[in-house]
């Protein structure tokens, strides 16, 4: 069993892990103090795994998170951040904002896409200045969907190399699709993968490749996107389901969802978030927050007991294929999958942006 950082030991997956674009100003801003008491909450609530990227708000997630998280023992984290952005200075010197790619920040910097090695090398290496640490847990390769081959054949070797000189603890891919995933898994030595969006109560396409193999090669997999980008959390005209509004057949259905949830005193959230972990793959949830408050009320949700009639039922109604495996009634009653699945502790999203 790998351990995710050098020295660690062996690391058991949390539960929950913190997403961090919404401290990048996410569609809006978000002070620094928010910010800081944001992370600060997540502390107190026993959280310790915190996923970042270059890509919110142009490194303000990093730099902000990685400042709240200076005083705390640095083997006492996850941290993971992303590779596949590098941060270029815009000619324009942060004239216009970035709200076009969904950030409220000036447009100091352009993405470029590099998933060479060098790339990922000066990825990592402006990462671990923004957060102010001297290594980082897991790197992910950040959607690599149309840069596949690359990926492949230059990234994936670049930190395979950095996972063995201990420089990082772990390799993974966030992607909001499963098939590429699917085929890292199968290809190479990675130890985790982000699946955002598409292992939900709306969403199982996880569940024809992606997920099976990864419980047969022990390799981890945290999902992210439970809430579908926030349809899951108050179903209703307007709702957003993967950062657009929603459709009206899947608003209805997510509108079906609440009814039988509701029915057994569940919130559709706190089903949303339990959801994911009847799966034996699945290591963990990432969700994020731009408040205590939000930080409090995921803990609150994910600790529901969840009573076995509520599942059978949304198998009844057609609501869920009666193969897809559920949760137990209690918090923390399944089984993380063995091996390379201990190493994928830290990685990550919640309703990250891509």
């Amino acid at each position: 069993m790998r351990a995710i950082g050098p020295g660690a030991g062996e690391v058991a997956a949390p539960e929950l892990a913190l997403g961090c674009a919404a401290l990048g100003n996410l569609y809006r801003p978000v002070c620094d103090a928010d910010a800081r008491a944001t992370v600060d909450a997540a502390w107190d609530a026993g959280i310790r795994t915190f996923d970042t990227a270059p890509h919110y708000g142009l490194g303000l997630s990093e730099r902000r998170l990685g400042a709240a998280l200076r005083d705390r023992p640095r083997d006492a984290y996850t941290l993971s951040t992303k590779v596949g952005r590098l941060l270029v200075p815009h000619p324009q010197g942060g004239a216009g904002d970035d709200l076009a790619h969904g950030f409220a920040v000036p447009a100091t910097h352009r993405r470029v896409w590099d998933f060479s090695a060098d790339g990922v090398l000066r990825s990592l290496e402006a990462s671990l200045e923004r957060l102010g640490v001297d290594r980082v847990d897991v790197a992910l390769l950040h959607d690599p969907d149309a840069h596949a081959e690359q990926a492949l054949r230059e990234a994936y070797p670049a930190l395979e190399r950095l996972r063995a000189e201990g420089v990082i603890g772990a390799i993974g891919i966030g992607t909001n699709q499963s098939a590429l995933p699917a085929r890292f898994v199968r290809e190479t030595d990675i130890d985790v993968v982000l699946l955002a969006g598409r292992y939900t109560l709306l969403d199982q396409d996880g569940l024809a490749e992606l997920l099976p193999e990864a419980a047969a090669r022990g390799r981890g997999v945290v999902i992210g996107g439970v809430f579908n980008s926030g349809l899951l959390t108050a179903p209703r005209p307007g709702a957003t389901y993967d950062y657009a509004p929603a459709p009206r057949p899947v608003l209805d259905r997510a509108l079906r969802l609440q009814t039988v949830t509701e029915r057994h005193g569940v919130p559709l959230r706190a089903a949303a978030l339990r959801f994911p972990f009847g799966h034996p793959a699945v290591t963990s949830v990432l969700t994020g927050a731009r408040s205590p408050q939000e930080v409090h009320d995921t803990v609150h949700q994910l600790r529901r007991p969840i009573p076995d009639a509520l599942w059978d039922e949304l198998r009844a109604e057609g609501l869920l294929d009666p193969r897809t495996p559920v949760p137990s009634a209690t918090p923390g009653g399944r089984t993380a999958p063995a091996g390379h699945a201990a190493r994928a502790a830290g990685a990550a999203s919640f309703e990250e942006p891509s």
